[in-house]
């Protein structure tokens, strides 16, 4: 097991330090998790929302079952008969306490809600960062690949120091696809 690991531990530092060495790949994973975690939110939301519906039906029920209760209370008691109107009344109480608790699930909920609500619009916002960060960086590399091609042939002995910065930043590119087609090759052995 321990020489699987050791690969294993090995090929996700290999990962890592690529994602470290193409930053835009690395914002391109953070953006589909960004994605992720708001399509995760608008469904806490969407569910949230129905328990909260939910919620409001029970109590308009528990409601017109107090009220119902409450009427037979009136009649027992008009009627002198307290062997009923007691119970009732106990009914009734049980219900109101029951409403309580109803009530103070959906506030819970709604509090939820509005949490849910404050969450993805902070996850919207860090996504639409990113997106703005990965298209400036990307703008940057169409820059880089344009001028690139813009050389005439008497300029390749007249560099300058953004030209050996092009020149590095190229060999480090080729370093790094080497690095990987040689990591491709031992996962095939």
């Amino acid at each position: 097991m321990s020489l699987f690991d050791d690969l294993s531990r090995f090929l996700e530092a290999r990962l890592e330090e690529f994602i470290r060495n193409n930053p835009h790949l690395e914002l391109e994973m953070l953006t589909e998790q960004l994605q992720r975690e708001e399509q995760k939110t608008i469904k806490l939301i969407t569910d949230l929302q129905l328990q909260e519906r939910q919620a409001q039906d029970q109590i308009l029920a528990t409601a017109q079952e107090i009220q119902r209760w409450h009427v037979r209370i009136q009649k027992a008691k008009a009627a002198g008969r307290e062997d009923l109107a007691i119970p009732a009344q106990a009914k009734e109480d049980s219900l109101l306490r029951e409403g309580n608790h109803q009530w103070a699930n959906m506030q819970s909920l709604k509090q939820r809600i509005v949490q849910s609500q404050q969450l993805l619009t902070k996850v919207k916002q860090r996504r639409e960062e990113v997106q703005a960060k990965a298209r400036a960086m990307k703008s940057d590399t169409t820059k880089y690949t344009t001028n690139e091609g813009a050389k005439t042939p008497d300029s390749k002995f007249n560099y300058s120091n953004s030209n050996f910065d092009d020149l590095e930043e190229q060999f480090r590119r080729w370093e790094i696809q080497d690095e990987l087609e040689e990591m491709k090759r031992n996962r095939k052995k």
